[in-house]
């Protein structure tokens, strides 16, 4: 039997599908203070490395991420926080979790709220 990857969509990707760009940048964003391969990156993003490959240069080359050191064979990555658009895309990405983080809180109230008000109806008085 085949095994399938799963993992948590990030903000990003929950807005805008589950795309290679939308998932390199969820965990480049979230892990910006350490630097990773392309393949660490491929790997953690759950995307293929040929698909990695091509977002890591796309995203190196309009300043979101840039190169760090190169460890043996392998160059570094990180998520650029000295950039501004970098620094916009990351308020940007926890504003909307903020935002999604009330929804669920506000339905999880009105959960609770619904089974004490169907607690109190059922006791006898």
């Amino acid at each position: 039997m085949k095994q399938t990857k799963s993992h948590d969509p990030g903000t990003l990707e929950r807005l805008f599908g589950s795309t290679a760009t939308a998932r390199v940048l969820d965990f480049m964003h979230v892990f910006r203070d350490w630097d990773y391969s392309k393949q660490d990156i491929a790997r953690n993003s759950d995307v293929s490395f040929r698909h990695a490959l091509k977002t890591i240069d796309k995203l190196a080359e309009v300043g979101l991420i840039k190169k760090t050191r190169t460890i043996g064979r392998a160059q570094m990555y990180q998520y650029n926080i000295e950039n501004s658009a970098a620094q916009l895309l990351q308020k940007f990405a926890l504003d909307l979790a903020y935002q999604e983080s009330l929804k669920i809180a506000e339905a999880e109230i009105a959960k609770e709220e619904q089974t004490k008000q169907q607690k109190a109806e059922t006791i006898p008085a």
